[in-house]
């Protein structure tokens, strides 16, 4: 008997959301990264959003670690649910408010100098790669559970817990890191 659940959309569809979303969130915010001064709007609030990105990653954090305990300990699925769509949705306004802020303000370069800055430089380069392939997988695990895949969800969770988790606190790593350096 198939626990299996139908989905309003099919395997390939969401594979083509996932593929289209996973490349236009990337090419957002590289396009962001480069637009020139005379192009972003004037906003106060904007020097606000760094700090706020971080609290949302370590909200993040604190879900996915509060998720995994009701999962893996006690073994209660629907606490585990909430507390991972939790994290997907601090994620997720953690992602547009990222956006907005890099539409904004310019680019901080990162002052410090000697071994912090290759510590800063490392932490960094891994935090954007593995946020660049955390989404994928994040959509993946969710929708595997939404369409009564366990067995394919779990073994996805295996793989998607550690490097989301480590996206989330490396955020906000680079935060505190690079915060002495804003000019506002």
């Amino acid at each position: 008997m198939s626990t299996e659940k139908k989905s309003w959309i099919s395997d390939r569809n969401f594979f083509s959301l996932v593929v289209g979303i996973s490349l236009a969130v990337p090419a957002v915010v590289i396009t962001l990264r480069f637009l020139p001064a005379e192009m972003r709007p004037n906003a106060h609030f904007a020097s606000l959003l760094p700090f706020a990105n971080a609290v949302l990653n370590s909200l993040v954090s604190v879900a996915l670690v509060a998720g995994y305990y009701f999962i893996r300990v006690k073994k209660q699925k629907q606490i585990h649910q909430a507390f991972m769509l939790t994290a997907f949705a601090l994620s997720a306004v953690f992602l547009i408010s990222y956006v907005v802020y890099h539409m904004i303000m310019p680019h901080t370069p990162f002052g410090g100098q000697g071994v912090i800055r290759y510590f800063y430089f490392a932490v960094l380069l891994t935090h954007i790669v593995l946020a660049a392939c955390i989404l994928p997988l994040v959509l993946y695990t969710i929708y595997f559970s939404t369409t009564g895949r366990l067995d394919k969800h779990k073994k996805l969770a295996r793989w998607t817990f550690p490097v989301w988790l480590y996206v989330s606190v490396t955020g906000v790593l680079v935060y505190v890191l690079i915060s002495p350096y804003y000019s506002f």
